[in-house]
């Protein structure tokens, strides 16, 4: 009989990239609308301030973006995704509506469907820059409390349990040690880690166990 290796469990990725998303969408600036219409004479997010708003924070969680033209049965579109380090992608497509037959047309609707593409995708929306925003006082944020003993411990066991790789532990939590993480991304750990101990495949009894 042939031996089979046993696959990667797809779900242990699947869940670092929505952990990633997560804080990647927290950590995203505001979109402000920064251009002004001229035919309807309203304010909008341009396609740049779309960009700076989560570009920044996405590439600190591990997701690359790319917008890129298509073209299927029902018609041409903007396909818009973000593919994590893990592989695991997120996509949205936008289809293109041309109000001119020419390139300036097509131009004007790839941007438009670029812009909206990437805030649904992203979860974000634009927000009206009129000063108001700045004369609001920031609330006021805790300091994230560090990693408890007992979630130490908890980590320090899961980790050699899972055998996983300590160093490269740290560096997806982006700390230099284990004693540098923050009690809320500890919990996180502890819950991705309990989830690869759960799927490791069990080691089969040869007859020898007593």
């Amino acid at each position: 009989m042939t031996d089979k290796k046993t696959e990667k469990p797809r779900v242990i990725d699947r869940e670092m990239a929505l952990y990633d998303l997560i804080s990647a969408q927290a950590a995203c600036d505001p979109v402000i609308k920064n251009a002004i219409n001229p035919h309807f004479k309203n304010r909008y997010a341009d396609l740049g301030a779309c960009i700076d708003a989560c570009k920044k924070a996405l590439h600190n969680y591990h997701f690359a973006v790319l917008q890129t033209n298509g073209h299927d049965q029902f018609g041409q579109y903007v396909m818009t995704s973000l593919i994590h380090v893990s592989g695991e992608k997120f996509q949205s497509v936008v289809y293109l509506v041309l109000d001119r037959q020419n390139m300036q047309g097509l131009g004007s609707a790839i941007t438009y469907a670029r812009r909206y593409g990437l805030l649904g995708l992203v979860g974000l929306a634009p927000e009206d820059d009129d000063g108001n925003a700045a004369s609001k006082a920031a609330p006021k944020l805790e300091a994230p409390k560090p990693i408890s003993a007992d979630q130490f411990q908890e980590i320090n066991n899961l980790i050699f349990d899972t055998e996983t790789d300590e160093t490269k532990f740290c560096a997806y939590w982006k700390v230099e040690q284990l004693h540098d993480m923050k009690t809320t991304h500890a919990t996180d750990a502890i819950a991705m880690l309990k989830k690869k101990k759960a799927q490791a495949p069990k080691e089969e009894d040869n007859g020898t166990a007593k």
